[in-house]
């Protein structure tokens, strides 16, 4: 797997720079274009849940537990390697550690789940037609011929290893983490069995989550989700350094806007990939291998929709939310490091994120409190993430379902204990390298699926003959007044004719 992953990161880097940068030029072109008006459902079909709704979902899903260990080491290991030349530790590396989490989690990111999300929905949705995998949607890939039939097979293939690469690397990043904050917060000795408990723990959230399904399961542990994520941020901002967050983000801005084009397509042709590129690749591999899972449960939710309230949701509730994480824990814990109230970089490398983590956390007011509220969003983030997936996985690999009709409850509680056996594993295994080595393996077949994906979105859209573009608004009112105004003109001549002017 070493091996492998060296090949990725010398090999395949540029590949990965390309599939993201032609994605979200399309999606950013499509988002401003008269396709960004195309409605799921058609021009009159009203959203089946309130915004505030469909983006807790929306962000729920994707963003895990590891946001809230990562967006606190991240910035540690890059203000250690930072990019452009830039001195370990010094200003500019501080400056630059704050920002690259933000780019790797912002809107090149979440754009990515836009090609599934709209081929999944406008099919659905504008074609009526019953879908279960990625797959039926690849309209390149329509026909009867034999090798398309075996790319396809190959393509649900991929989706399912990816997927399970995704949401195992999620649970086997956090369970040492809340294992470590527990033991801090009870005096539990941290061993195995601690895990086992914890995974067991988890069992049961799922398998409640998943048996209720999507309406009064998973859309109630979204909304748990997005209101634990807002307190956390919220606690963290006003006990940590408020003022130098809030600079560092502005700062921060101001950076990602300089260099985002830059990092969109670095790829280090006359040297070797340093931490930030690799960091950047791990990332991206990520991210494909939730597009599959994320453009299937998205799509299921954004009935009523148009595209471009699709996109917009994104960048806001998605990207937006992922980088109030780095930005508020980023900072802080940076903060804790330039001050030298405690050498986090030190923790980081002598004893591993799980300790950084109960540090940094310990080191807010009220501490025992913080510590048992961090467990909480931990375990509600993972809950949501994985009884998502296993809700999208067991429609993915059902045999032809009737309209309305959800997945069996035991084909979702199989992959409800395939995850936890195959997350258990790497766990047992241990170490952040190895999880992070197995997300970039398992995204990378996805890259190909994904380019795949794109070509279909821009051929059903660009094609579709029957696609109804609503008017724009500004054209309604225009419209409107003008005919107001020519009505009452048309009555003020019948007025003023000569057959009426003597009445």
């Amino acid at each position: 797997m070493a091996d492998i992953l060296n090949w990725i990161d010398n090999k395949m880097g540029w590949a990965y720079m390309w599939v993201y940068t032609i994605n979200f030029i399309f999606f950013i072109f499509i988002l401003f274009s008269k396709y960004g008006r195309i409605r799921f459902g058609g021009p009159d079909a009203k959203p089946q849940y309130s915004s505030f709704e469909w983006g807790s979902m929306v962000f729920a899903t994707a963003i895990d537990a590891s946001i809230l260990m990562l967006s606190m080491t991240d910035p540690l290991s890059y203000l250690q390697d930072p990019p452009y030349g830039a001195k370990p530790f010094s200003e500019q590396a501080y400056n630059l550690a704050h920002m690259l989490g933000q780019f790797n989690w912002g809107p090149m990111a979440w754009l990515m789940f836009s090609a599934p999300t709209v081929a999944v929905g406008y099919v659905i949705y504008n074609k009526h037609r019953r879908i279960q995998s990625i797959s039926e949607v690849l309209t390149v890939l329509d026909g009867d011929q034999m090798w398309k039939k075996t790319m396809r097979q190959i393509v649900n293939l991929l989706i399912v290893f990816g997927i399970m690469g995704g949401v195992g690397a999620d649970v086997g990043l956090e369970i040492p983490v809340v294992s470590n904050v527990l033991s801090r917060l009870t005096g539990i000795s941290d061993n195995m069995m601690l895990k086992m408990e914890l995974f067991f723990v988890l069992f049961v959230i799922f398998t409640f989550a998943v048996m209720r399904g999507l309406n009064g399961g998973i859309d109630k542990l979204s909304h748990a989700h997005i209101w634990t994520a807002i307190l956390f941020l919220v606690i963290v901002l006003l006990a940590g350094p408020t003022v130098y967050i809030l600079n560092s983000e502005t700062n921060s801005i101001g950076l990602l806007i300089q260099k985002f084009i830059p990092m969109s397509m670095s790829t280090v042709p006359n040297g070797h990939p340093g931490f930030t590129q690799r960091e950047t690749i791990f990332y991206w591999g990520w991210w494909l291998s939730y597009t599959p899972f994320m453009g299937l449960f998205i799509a299921k939710i954004s009935r009523g929709r148009t595209i471009r309230q699709l996109l917009i949701g994104m960048l806001t509730y998605g990207a937006i939310g992922c980088m109030s994480f780095y930005a508020i824990f980023g900072g802080y814990s940076l903060w804790l490091q330039k001050t030298g109230t405690i050498n986090l970089v030190h923790i980081l490398n002598t004893q591993g994120q799980a300790a950084v983590i109960s540090t940094v956390i310990a080191s807010l007011p009220f501490k025992i409190i913080i510590l048992a509220l961090y467990c909480i969003s931990c375990f509600i983030f993972l809950a949501t993430t994985i009884s998502s997936s296993a809700f999208v996985l067991s429609s993915f690999t059902s045999t032809k379902l009737k309209p309305g009709v959800e997945p069996s409850k035991v084909n979702k509680m199989t992959w409800v204990v395939i995850f936890i056996i195959f997350s258990f594993s790497l766990v047992l295994v241990g170490g952040f390298q190895t999880v992070q080595t197995f997300c970039t393996i398992a995204g990378f077949p996805i890259m190909f699926v994904a380019i795949l994906v794109i070509m279909s979105v821009f051929k059903m859209i660009t094609h579709d003959k029957s696609i109804m573009y609503p008017p724009r608004r500004r054209f309604i009112r225009r419209h409107t007044k003008k005919s107001a105004t020519v009505e009452r003109r048309r009555s003020i001549s019948k007025l003023i004719s000569p057959k009426n002017i003597d009445k």
